[in-house]
């Protein structure tokens, strides 16, 4: 039969979370610092990828588009991942900053989510991480007209090796609209998956005096 003509009842798929819990008086009052602790667990417990994320936007006309990048640097000041400034991601950004990131790290049964606005980084951090990449890497990234239709993976592969003639290793600088984005949050919110779908949700939101308010909500 037809896969197409094949129906798969989705309503039966259920998953129960019995791992750990999570409470208002558990959690550390710096969303940065328990975002951490989180994220050194993930990292610990050997999950592929612990540092993916999903990155939603929406640009002038209110549609959003959502896709996943690697966060690179979390501290005070916000949340640091990198793309080229041209590419859908980047258009939307200038368009509309305010954006949201998504954790999601289903062997510990958690999920985090970010709210916040996103603005690029200073073009001299943007220069460094991109002079730490492999060659290739970078590469590929000054090469990509990236979210623009091209004819084919042959065409991508040209750009590439036309870039490997011109630039040596030592000398591929960084392209003008490659780099880096912070996303300053207003909101963070950390969910322990329960047992029963009765789940465990913590939110902090950035008060306007500068500190951040710990509520738990419903799930």
């Amino acid at each position: 039969m037809d896969c197409l003509h094949q129906k798969i009842d989705l309503s039966v798929i259920r998953t129960d979370y019995l791992q750990k819990t999570l409470t208002e008086d558990s959690v550390s009052q710096n969303p940065i610092i328990q975002f951490h602790l989180w994220l050194s667990e993930a990292i610990n417990a050997d999950i592929n990828e612990p540092t993916a994320m999903i990155l939603s936007t929406a640009g002038n006309n209110n549609r959003p588009s959502a896709r996943v990048v690697l966060l690179k640097e979390v501290d005070e000041s916000g949340f640091t991942f990198f793309t080229n400034y041209l590419s859908r991601k980047g258009r939307q950004i200038a368009e509309n900053p305010y954006v949201a990131l998504t954790f999601f790290w289903k062997e510990l049964e958690r999920q985090v989510r970010i709210e916040g606005e996103a603005e690029r980084i200073d073009p001299k951090e943007s220069d460094e991480y991109f002079h730490s990449r492999p060659y290739e890497s970078r590469l590929s990234a000054a090469a990509s007209p990236q979210s623009e239709k091209i004819s084919g993976r042959d065409y991508l592969e040209k750009l590439k090796e036309n870039l490997r003639e011109k630039f040596s290793e030592a000398h591929l600088p960084r392209p003008e609209n490659w780099g880096g984005y912070r996303v300053k949050p207003c909101l963070i919110e950390f969910w322990q998956g329960r047992s029963n779908r009765l789940h465990d949700r913590v939110v902090y939101e950035l008060q306007s005096e500068g500190g951040w308010q710990i509520n738990r909500v419903a799930p």
